[in-house]
């Protein structure tokens, strides 16, 4: 188990390396000029220059890449240029949004797509199985951001159940903040149980058909004790590598929810960051999105092994 976690972890590292080169090299060749966008049209070219060399951004690109990791490597993220505050502070504002947010997400996707996809594997070739199959080919189809619009009209403008958007933050009491995040985060849910949902049942059936399967039933287990103590476990790979991608989504993938919800979250902040050519605060948080989703699925890998120890024994 050591010299596979060992493989994994180098992989996480170089991965890691790799996708700070490339977030760095594609911010390098954005047009446009950060310090002329920060200092606006009718600034003279002189202010303009001044304003470049107290950025460093007159130093080559290898110089200012080196100082961007280095500062990483002991916490410092910089000072970002339109909010003149450090970017660390930016991004762990923003997080205590989004990552409660994706892990609501998460939560409301598993309990869905499980329920929904071991039911159906259950009634196969059923009423039950063709009905919830065709809810789920809606759900794949159906954008998340039409399905905020839809979630605020109906529960906002017409019950008035929760407010149409904005986030009271968590001073203002844990179930005023926690009301704010539901909604966007059933718009989130919808789409990915939907997947899962179908993934689960494909799985289910597979190992369904399995000769173990048969034995436990001979033996006199009931059916829901089969699927939940025997086949679920067998069935949990495949389904464990979509929750991770679907989590690393959830992830990097509210910036349109939270415009839609005008919640202050990260995904907001890469919006705002981007409109006012903030490059520091774009490329650390990109890198940091890009970390999150590298480290979900070091944790699936190593999840497989603990789920199947074959994938372990095959790896070393």
């Amino acid at each position: 188990m050591g010299l596979f976690l060992f493989k994994r972890l180098i992989t996480l590292l170089a991965t890691l390396a790799g996708a700070s080169v490339v977030v760095f090299l594609v911010l390098e060749v954005l047009p446009g000029d950060a310090a002329q966008m920060l200092m606006g049209p009718d600034a003279s070219p002189e202010a303009v220059q001044a304003l470049a060399v107290k950025l460093g951004l007159n130093l080559p690109p290898m110089t200012r890449y080196w100082q961007w990791i280095s500062g990483l490597l002991v916490g410092d993220m910089g000072i970002s240029n339109a909010y003149s505050s450090p970017v660390l502070d930016l991004v762990l504002e923003r997080l205590a949004v989004t990552v409660p947010l994706a892990v609501i997400a998460m939560l409301l996707t598993t309990a869905l797509a499980l329920s929904t996809g071991i039911y159906a594997a259950s009634r196969h070739n059923h009423i039950g199985d063709t009905g919830l199959m065709g809810l789920t080919q809606i759900g794949i189809a159906v954008p998340n951001f039409w399905f905020a619009i839809m979630l605020i009209l109906l529960f906002s403008v017409q019950l008035q159940w929760f407010s149409a958007g904005g986030f009271p933050g968590w001073d203002e009491g844990f179930a005023s903040a926690l009301k704010s995040l539901l909604l966007p985060a059933l718009s989130l849910a919808v789409v990915q149980a939907a997947i899962l949902a179908r993934i689960t049942r494909s799985a289910v059936l597979e190992v369904l058909r399995e000769d173990f399967v048969r034995t436990a039933r001979a033996k006199g287990l009931s059916q829901r004790a089969t699927l939940w103590g025997h086949v679920l476990r067998n069935a949990m790979i495949p389904v464990l590598t979509v929750m991770g991608l679907q989590f690393a989504n959830l992830l990097a993938g509210t910036i349109v929810v939270e415009n839609v919800f005008y919640l202050p979250g990260l995904g907001r902040l890469i919006f705002q960051a981007i409109s006012n050519r903030d490059l520091i605060v774009v490329r650390n948080c990109v890198l940091l999105l890009a970390a999150m989703v590298i480290f979900v699925n070091f944790v699936v890998d190593v999840l497989y092994a603990v789920i199947d120890p074959r994938v372990k024994a095959s790896d070393i």
